[in-house]
């Protein structure tokens, strides 16, 4: 294990033996209606998901309940008949942590404490500490830092009014944490400042980077979809690299690129991200818009589905609004790409019904795939050169039987779709390019 690995293992010990509690508590589809909230998701697939994530930091869940509701809770956001039901099964199971997929405001995390008599934490809380263990590079460990100091920040005044109680600082499992008269706002607010400008730094670094690499001519294509969608296997399938790929929610959270060359040559850089998740914190949607500057900026933009899973479509709507959310709307979604995977879960008849649904959506249609056996990956890649094919211009040309230098240039600075070498020796190419590098190619060759 890597060295951010170990500075984690403390961490795993205590939450492996940290006996956790996930409850559900989900409006009824006409609460949530008169609420104003819309979701396609059943509650028993989000309750696995908060298992999931709750898992994905190595706490071990003893249990966990749904629990349907009607209306809101100021006090509490569950009814108080449910929070004293909830508080028994806490005591006698021996429950030291409650994780409530949910957003609780500061009072209500502190009065459920107060009844539970253990730690609570709600779904921002949990994911904050899923990044936070997931960061491996500066750029996100500052980002995650900002959001969690943010999510602190508005906690403090508001809830943290019993002195004698200690809660976690960064990381709320391990650390000897702080207590209120040691955590300030003012220094909180000091810190995220000084993270801020650290950010601005890593930020042109990172703007640097990219210009030296659009100096060179690869169009940059980007994986996103959500979280354990499997882009990290297709990553490594289609990079052959060795990028950190669990069945684990989040199991990536910094980008990874690596340089890709297409069937006819034409070289890319692919991009892998950050995994979408229903109800992101607002807060991580706006501290990881750096990390998602190569999806902002990428020529093409692969979204991964996960087909297998009953909740693919819900979880399709989540990932198209935070590409909204990035600008990435409207005549934006022509660079997208579906990418339907792990197409190998699939019953054989399921498989084929979805190719033929693909086959006749025709031009752009989904792409199925498995990033485990290899399908589909053939039928990808020439997708993705057909999507940068559009807008290049298509030449044929004749070199000399003794122009290998003429002949290695054109196979570095443009894409040969078909090479055919005459009786006399003399090489003739149909190549393609863009506009840029065509100019430079007739030039070149005098043409």
């Amino acid at each position: 294990m890597g060295s951010s690995g170990k500075v984690f293992e403390p961490e795993k010990a205590i939450a492996e033996r940290t006996r956790t509690f996930v409850v559900g508590p989900y409006l009824g589809e006409r609460s949530a209606a008169a609420s104003g909230i819309l979701t396609l998701r059943a509650p028993e697939a989000r309750l696995a998901e908060a298992v999931g994530l709750t898992q994905a930091i190595d706490l071990f869940v003893a249990d966990t309940i749904m629990v349907p509701i009607r209306q809101l809770r100021p006090a509490t956001y569950l009814g108080l008949g449910k929070v004293e039901e909830i508080a028994r099964r806490i005591e006698a199971e021996e429950i030291g942590l409650v994780v409530m997929d949910c957003a609780l405001s500061p009072v209500q995390q502190r009065n459920l404490e107060q009844a539970f008599k253990a730690k609570v934490i709600d779904r921002t809380g949990l994911i904050l500490e899923i990044f936070g263990r997931r960061a491996s590079t500066r750029e996100g460990r500052l980002q995650v830092e900002l959001a969690h100091l943010a999510y602190q920040k508005s906690r403090l005044v508001r809830s943290w009014t019993h002195l004698e109680r200690q809660r976690g600082g960064f990381g709320f499992l391990g650390g000897p944490g702080e207590t209120q008269i040691e955590t300030d706002r003012r220094l909180i607010q000091e810190r995220m400042t000084r993270i801020e400008k650290d950010l601005e730094e890593v930020k042109r670094t990172r703007a640097l980077h990219r210009a030296s690499r659009d100096k060179v001519p690869y169009p940059t294509v980007a994986l996103v979809g959500y979280t354990n969608a499997g882009k990290s296997s297709l990553f490594n399938r289609m990079t052959e690299a060795e990028v950190l790929a669990k069945d684990m929610l989040f199991a990536t959270l910094d980008p990874t690129t690596r340089a890709l060359a297409l069937p006819h040559g034409l070289r890319i850089v692919l991009s892998d991200t950050v995994g979408f998740i229903s109800d992101l914190p607002t807060q991580l949607v706006a501290a990881f818009r750096a990390t998602l500057e190569d999806v902002i900026s990428a020529r093409i933009i692969l979204h991964v589905r996960d087909i297998a899973n009953p909740d693919t479509e819900a979880q399709e709507l989540d990932v198209r609004q935070v590409l909204g959310e990035l600008g990435i709307a409207g005549a934006e979604t022509r660079r997208i790409v579906e990418v339907w995977n792990k197409a190998d879960l699939l019953p054989a008849a399921e498989a084929q019904r979805l190719s033929e649904v693909a086959a006749r959506r025709g031009k752009g249609a989904p792409i199925l795939v498995s990033a485990m056996t290899g399908a589909g990956i053939p039928a990808l890649l020439a997708e993705i050169e057909r999507r940068l094919a559009e807008g290049r211009e298509t030449l044929t040309i004749t070199l000399a039987a003794d122009d290998g230098a003429g002949l290695a240039w054109l196979y570095e600075n443009a894409e040969v779709l078909a090479r055919k070498t005459g009786r006399t020796g003399k090489i003739t190419l149909t190549i393609r390019a863009g506009t840029d590098e065509m100019g430079r190619i007739r030039r070149k060759f005098a043409l």
